[in-house]
């Protein structure tokens, strides 16, 4: 739905004048004045309110992502350096635990 122009607002004026009067049309053109200054109140403290809502959310995955650089004792994949720096990272592989029993054999069928 596009913008109204002059004459489509003219007709809703007219039909405005013809429902309710001469008398009451400044009245509810008061009322709706103060219906949308109210709505954008509120529509810019809600918009007011979500970005310090996001502000907060972003300092806090900030802070996350700090302590887990700066604590070496935090387990995951460990990148070399010189990649990392170059922009390709390589994880080092840890190392696999030895096997504690034997391998497992299939069974020869009948």
């Amino acid at each position: 739905m596009g913008q109204l122009g002059f004459q489509e607002l003219f007709v809703i004026f007219l039909i405005a004048l013809l429902v309710f009067g001469p008398k009451k049309l400044p009245e509810l053109g008061k009322s709706l004045g103060k219906g949308i200054r109210e709505f954008k109140k509120a529509t810019e403290g809600l918009k007011q309110s979500w970005e310090d809502q996001m502000r907060d959310t972003e300092s806090s995955v900030k802070d996350i992502y700090a302590d887990i650089d700066s604590d070496p004792s935090m387990t995951g994949p460990v990148y070399k350096d010189e990649e990392a720096e170059a922009g390709i990272p390589e994880v080092v592989a840890a190392e696999q635990p030895a096997a504690a029993s034997e391998p497992v054999t299939p069974k020869e069928k009948g």
